[in-house]
């Protein structure tokens, strides 16, 4: 991508300071690739056996002058570029629909963060926490997306961002709080509530592809190859991928983000038409998606 020259959203705080969560216990970033990629672009916050359920974050400041290698220096810098064009183009979008955009808070952390939904880990994944409206992410997970699954280019990093914020967008449109009253009603882990999330999902991706066509437009951001990465990234995080990578099978009835198939097609018919119109999951039958 080109973001020379780009400005950086003021709406990221860094949390990476050992003044905020205590570093995750247990198994790190490369012994628990296949749960943590599970969790990924989760339109909601990881469930209860990641979570315990706690009070809205303070909004603590977290700073402990601590030296960042390179890589990590220009992955804030990445981060915060993304966000911002996340905030223009959607600050956009939303007035063509008569509507203010208010953009999300992200918040970067190491190891264990609080966060409205509660506590999570890295283990947990990047996800987005509807209660402060704030985008959660471990730089370590681009790492990781290089290492362990091949997902790797500065917009499969940007895809991960954008389908985050597509859940924000979802919330601000009022359509991430009637799906998550509908899987309420389903109960988790039942058929209702699995398709749902598939829906939610697919969307997420859509938008992240309205955000890219716009973002381009506005920037000439888009270089050869980086379609590509994004859509192999998508590719990478299938249900059915991911279930084959772990269990040697897929189980289609706890499909709860969509098959590679489904997640790429959404993802390139946002980048297509850029028309945030054109992104009903909600309304087709569940086999058509």
């Amino acid at each position: 991508m080109k973001l020379d020259g780009r400005r950086e959203s003021t709406n990221v705080e860094d949390r990476r300071g050992k003044g905020g969560a205590m570093k995750a216990g247990g198994l790190g970033l490369g012994g628990i690739v296949v749960a943590l990629i599970i969790y990924f672009l989760t339109g909601q916050a990881p469930d209860s056996s990641m979570l315990q359920q706690v009070g809205q974050g303070t909004g603590t400041e977290y700073t402990d002058g601590q030296d960042y290698s390179q890589v990590d220096v220009e992955l804030m810098t990445f981060c915060k570029q993304i966000l911002a064009g996340t905030e223009d183009v959607w600050t956009q979008e939303f007035k063509k629909l008569g509507r203010t955009y208010q953009p999300p808070k992200m918040v970067i952390f190491a190891g264990s963060v609080q966060s409205g939904c509660g506590s999570a880990t890295s283990e947990s994944g990047p996800f987005y926490c509807s209660a402060d409206q704030t985008v959660y992410l471990d730089l370590d997970f681009f790492k990781t997306m290089k290492s362990q699954i091949g997902a790797d280019g500065d917009f499969a990093y940007a895809y991960v961002i954008a389908h985050e914020v597509g859940h924000h967008v979802q919330n601000q449109l009022g359509i991430l709080d009637s799906a998550h009253q509908q899987m309420a009603q389903y109960g988790k882990g039942t058929k209702g509530y699995n398709q749902t999330s598939v829906r939610l999902e697919l969307q997420a991706d859509f938008f992240a592809g309205v955000w890219a066509y716009h973002d381009n437009k506005m920037f000439g951001s888009l270089e050869d190859g980086d379609i590509e990465e994004a859509l192999n990234a998508a590719a990478k995080i299938g249900d059915d991928y991911l279930q084959k990578q772990a269990y040697g099978k897929t189980m289609p009835e706890t499909f709860n983000h969509g098959t590679s198939e489904q997640r790429s097609r959404w993802l390139k018919k946002g980048l297509r038409t850029g028309d945030i119109n054109q992104g009903d999951t909600f309304s087709p039958s569940y086999s058509s998606l």
